[in-house]
């Protein structure tokens, strides 16, 4: 008995990783991910290797975790492979206050990312011939 299993939202030529509650804004991580978008693997790590913000060394694995799941789960050539989506979704926020002059006191907002990264594996245009 039980449920079915659920389909594979992903195609066969795909692969993705997860990172969730990331402590930096989604804005932010908006940002790293726009620089990987579209990008060859080994040239999207090259990127983020050198990249000066901080969230790239989480973004960097992510992508490394998306990498070993496309060639350990999924068979994928990893020298093939493109960041084809990289995108970044809104988690908690986790509110605090700063105390301020005259007993007052103001809200900080401490926000939370998810990321997902997909990678696709895609023909190598020599091959054809």
């Amino acid at each position: 008995m039980g449920k079915a299993k659920a389909e594979r939202r992903l195609k066969d030529n795909e692969a993705q990783a997860v990172a969730r509650t990331i402590r930096v804004s989604p804005q932010k991580l908006n940002l790293v991910a726009a620089l990987i978008r579209g990008k060859k693997v080994d040239r999207a790590l090259a990127e983020l290797e050198f990249s000066r913000k901080r969230i790239a060394g989480t973004v960097r694995k992510t992508l490394e975790s998306a990498i070993a799941n496309a060639e350990n789960n999924h068979d994928l050539d990893v020298d093939s492979l493109i960041v084809a989506e990289a995108f970044v979704g809104k988690s908690i926020v986790m509110k605090r206050f700063h105390a301020r002059g005259r007993g007052r006191a103001s809200r900080v907002e401490k926000p939370f990312a998810h990321l997902t990264i997909v990678v696709r594996e895609v023909e190598a245009k020599g091959e054809a011939a």
